[in-house]
């Protein structure tokens, strides 16, 4: 383990990230709400830390090893988060203790959503836009931004690159280098957000809303500035325009950069994974929205397929974005919605779950089993488009999803040993994991009712889904850590 190397990456890395402290601080000075010295005192403590970690190791010039990426992108996300959690934990606007600050982080850099704050109407319009500014830079990964960077600092970038992308096909490179693949990301992140952002301020949006919104939009984040989040705004406009822009953020952002550079939708419309997106979006909306018209759940048709298409969107992707919330629905549509949470958005995009490639796969080779069944002697194949998938990939798929079930049986357990009911539990664990936010009962609303146990518990789950299970879990493993 190369642990100079370590200490000198997780030093630049903090430098760049004491930056995001600077816009808040802005923001304060724009709006003048009196709250700019939580984060003046973070950026300061932040950047001093980051230069102490990198200055004595700063001439050390080496590649990482597999073992130092997914070390440095675990010791990043933890780190980070306890950083970004200083201005929630000084500002007096809100009496966080240290717990909070640290889930509401967490939280946000993992996209995952559920947040211990209430009263967001009332905030400073800094912490505001802090919260949406933490969610839209985990959306993408400040890793990815900063592999484009080291080969400035003498350090290669793909183990960071490979430890730190989701998704199961993290080999596919979007240009021969990777700093030009880290960029070409970032450029389509870019793009998107600033679409997003105008298309909310055409649907009747103000500039602040329209930018906050469209950050945690595109990093399937689910924040909010407003307690009822979308709902706030009841308008449809702002709706249809949320639930495009979660689709969009949902594909493979590769589909994204072919189809900006051949100028077609015809990427969109051969690959597999997204076509397979759509029908369980498809089956998932037509069981939906029948649910409500047989509960008269709604008054009338059209507000009873938007809710239904919004919410079952706003979940299936990740985001948690609510416009009435789904919680309180009749029957068993709120469990349908969380189940379907652990399907996620596809490969390669900000969306969390375990991604829809793994369900198509593990759907295919299950369709293949019962085939044998039938014709034992057969030689069958399973096939992505016209790519046979190899016994191997299969094998890590379905290892992939046996040990996310596990994780989650476990989560959800260990949440009921420190006092959460079930239903609480099921759902805290789900939405934590899948990175979603929302669940149901003790945590419909938000998780500040839910004891100090329970946060850290569900924050340790939050990071866990955001890498994907097996870039956290190899650090608790023995062989890891031999030389």
């Amino acid at each position: 383990m190369h642990y100079q190397i370590v200490a000198k990456i997780l030093g630049v890395l903090l430098i760049i990230f004491s930056a995001t402290h600077l816009t808040p601080l802005l923001i304060s000075a724009i709006y003048q709400d009196g709250n700019g010295l939580p984060f003046a005192i973070a950026f300061a403590v932040t950047l001093l830390t980051g230069m102490l970690l990198w200055l004595p190791h700063r001439q050390v010039r080496r590649d990482l090893r597999y073992r130092d990426g997914f070390l440095v992108v675990v010791l990043f996300w933890t780190v980070l988060a306890s950083f970004g959690a200083l201005p929630f934990w000084l500002s007096q606007y809100h009496e966080l203790s240290i717990t909070d600050s640290f889930f509401e982080s967490m939280s946000g850099l993992t996209t995952t959503g559920g947040t211990i704050i209430s009263g967001l109407d009332e905030l400073p319009k800094s912490t505001l836009f802090y919260r949406q500014q933490l969610q839209w830079l985990g959306g993408m990964g400040i890793v990815v931004l900063a592999v484009a960077i080291m080969p400035m600092l003498g350090i290669g970038g793909m183990q960071l690159y490979r430890a730190e992308t989701p998704g199961p096909m993290k080999d596919s490179k979007l240009t021969p280098r990777i700093t030009e693949s880290a960029k070409a990301l970032w450029y389509i992140y870019l793009g998107l957000t600033g679409l997003c952002a105008i298309a909310y301020l055409l649907a009747g949006m103000n500039l602040f809303d329209a930018i906050c919104h469209a950050f945690s939009t595109i990093a399937i984040g689910g924040f909010s500035t407003y307690d009822a989040s979308i709902g706030h705004f009841n308008s449809a406009a702002i709706e249809y325009v949320a639930m495009f822009f979660m689709l969009a953020a949902a594909a493979n952002f590769s589909l994204h950069f072919l189809a900006w550079r051949n100028r077609s939708i015809r990427p969109y419309l051969k690959d597999s994974e997204y076509g397979f997106f759509y029908v369980a979006l498809i089956i998932g909306a037509l069981v939906t929205i029948i649910g409500l018209f047989n509960h008269g759940v709604y008054d009338d048709a059209h507000t009873a397929v938007r809710q239904g298409l919004f919410h079952l969107i706003s979940v299936v992707t990740t985001t948690g974005f609510t416009s009435g919330g789904f919680a309180w629905w009749p029957a068993a549509l709120p469990v349908l919605l969380i189940m379907m949470s652990f399907m996620g958005g596809c490969a390669g995009s900000t969306a969390g779950g375990m991604k829809v490639l793994r369900i198509q796969l593990m759907y295919k080779q299950g369709k293949k089993e019962i085939v044998r069944l039938v014709h034992p002697n057969a030689v069958l194949s399973v096939k992505l488009g016209r790519q046979v998938i190899s016994d191997t990939v299969i094998g890590t798929v379905t290892a992939f999803i046996t040990m996310y079930l596990m994780c989650f049986g476990i989560i959800a357990l260990a949440l009921t040993t420190v006092g959460l009911d079930w239903v609480t539990a099921f759902s805290a664990a789900a939405a934590c994991l899948n990175n979603l936010g929302p669940g149901l009962e003790g945590v419909a609303q938000n998780y500040a009712e839910i004891n100090d146990a329970a946060k850290w518990i569900l924050a340790f789950a939050m990071l866990l889904g955001r890498l994907e299970l097996f870039t956290l879990l190899v650090l608790f493993t023995r062989t890891f850590w031999r030389n």
